[in-house]
């Protein structure tokens, strides 16, 4: 797999019944090693080891149900009362992220009501605020520290 625009990390990977499969620490078990899989592991393990966030605030790839129809975002992150506070769209490092990323992730985040999301290719990534107020994302340099977040 190619290098992403994150800091590295030890992967656990193996090959399995022939397809090379990554563990993923949020569910506690090898998934296949698909290019936007690479991304979200390095995503997951930017956010514990980097920003702090514990692995047990993270859910992957989990369903919502949207306009009757079953949707899954890849990661969302949950504050200690168990709200969501960040949700993330992962793309893999060959894909644009264009404006039909974001009002996908605007669209998941209607019914979740996180504060951040968060889109990334593994290449370019994009941090927004949301802005309830005024019906706006605003775009930032990060995602917030854990600790910051939970000073807030």
């Amino acid at each position: 797999m190619q290098n992403l625009n994150f800091p590295g990390f030890n992967a656990r990977t193996r090959l399995h019944n022939n397809r090379q499969e990554i563990f993923d620490p949020v569910r506690h078990k090898f998934v296949v090693l698909t290019p936007e899989e690479w991304v979200r592991q390095h995503l997951i393990a930017y956010l514990n080891l980097v920003k702090k966030y514990p692995l047990s605030v993270i859910g992957v790839e989990k369903q919502l149900i949207l306009n009757k129809q079953l949707k899954r975002f890849d990661l969302v992150v949950f504050s200690r009362n168990g709200n969501p506070f960040l949700l993330v769209e992962c793309k893999a490092p060959g894909v644009e992220i264009t404006e039909k990323a974001f009002d996908q992730a605007a669209r998941y985040n209607m019914l979740l009501k996180a504060e951040y999301f968060f889109i990334t290719n593994g290449m370019e990534h994009y941090t927004c605020r949301i802005d309830y107020e005024n019906k706006q994302y605003i775009f930032i340099e990060d995602i917030p520290h854990f600790d910051e977040k939970n000073k807030i």
